[in-house]
């Protein structure tokens, strides 16, 4: 039996997972901190550091491992094995040779994938998206992430670059985005935009409990508090998931119309929210979607949590080897 590691590097914390494919199932887990301000020679050595401590952990050889797969959150070079972009790393790491090294640490094949393209191909093999053939997958957090899977296989496009689904345009005139487009649904949807909308109300002096919960600190104001208010009935809480859910919704729906998934899967910490946030967003689909049978997609939360990028990557990884090998 071949095992495949999973590694994920993120922008506090470096995972790595074992992972029986066979099984479906992260059979070891380990992670270290990124501690990315150390340049991105360090970050390499603690994550090659990593896959081989887990392996002397779980008293595995070299041998046992088919392959890595390392995902990484931004714009890569998938031939080259480079990093090209990662903009919530410091320096964002231009033409890093993050496959090479790592292989070169380990000794091990390496391949690489955007960390929402791992997390799709992940949530549709062994997670929210199986039996279906083409799936849709929205990550939505600190941004929003996005992948595809279109008749069976990953759809990565130019430059692994396809899927970037939260960068779609849903306000021609809206505000800017941190990709240098306007009007994104990044930009009313993710994490802060959600955040930013609650201490707004704050500030404007709307009637929300929302200040009275951080003591008037605005600072703590999260996501996970207005889901918090708003499940304790704040009307105004409410109404700020309504109005990210339909945004989110919009975006979905120009999915559905151009790929017509099965599923779309909505991962991501400010996934927690549930009927908060997807009952706006698939009430929006089904009063905008007329050209294509809405109601025959299902839209569902993600399973598989933290595992999802791990897993997906690790598949990757075990394709990828096969490929090289034909």
């Amino acid at each position: 039996m071949s095992y495949y590691i999973g590694v994920d590097l993120g922008g506090t914390n470096i995972k790595a997972g074992i992972v029986d494919l066979d099984a479906g199932k992260v059979v070891a887990a380990h992670s270290t901190p990124t501690l990315a301000r150390e340049g991105h020679d360090a970050v390499m050595a603690r994550m090659a550091d990593l896959i081989v401590n887990s392996l002397t952990a779980h008293r595995l050889a070299k041998t046992a491992i088919g392959a890595v797969g390392v995902t990484a959150p931004g714009v890569l070079d998938l031939e080259k094995g480079t990093t090209l972009f990662l903009p919530n790393l410091p320096g964002t790491w231009p033409n890093v040779p993050l496959r090479d090294t790592i292989h070169a640490r380990t000794g091990l094949p390496v391949f690489m994938l955007n960390d929402v393209r791992a997390i799709t191909y992940g949530e549709w093999k062994f997670g929210a998206g199986r039996g279906v053939e083409t799936m849709a997958c929205f990550a939505v957090g600190t941004g929003i992430g996005g992948g595809l899977v279109i008749n069976g296989k990953l759809h990565l496009g130019i430059g692994g670059t396809a899927g970037e689904l939260g960068h779609q345009t849903i306000d021609f005139n809206g505000p800017e985005c941190g990709c240098g487009n306007r009007g994104c649904v990044e930009v009313y949807a993710s994490g802060p935009a959600i955040a930013a909308m609650g201490v707004k109300a704050v500030i404007q002096g709307r009637t929300t409990i929302l200040g009275e919960m951080v003591g008037y600190d605005l600072n703590k104001i999260t996501p996970e508090l207005i889901c918090e208010a708003a499940r304790k009935g704040d009307a105004e809480s409410i109404e700020i998931y309504n109005f990210a859910g339909m945004c989110l919704g919009v975006a979905v729906a120009n999915v559905l119309v151009s790929v017509g998934p099965r599923k779309v899967v909505i991962a991501g910490g400010v996934a927690a929210a549930g009927d908060l946030l997807l009952a706006p967003l698939r009430r929006t689909i089904h009063e905008r979607v007329t050209v294509m049978p809405a109601d025959q997609v299902e839209v569902v939360q993600a399973r598989l949590g933290s595992k999802a990028g791990v897993m997906g990557v690790a598949l990757w990884a075990a394709e990828n080897l096969r490929k090289a090998g034909s």
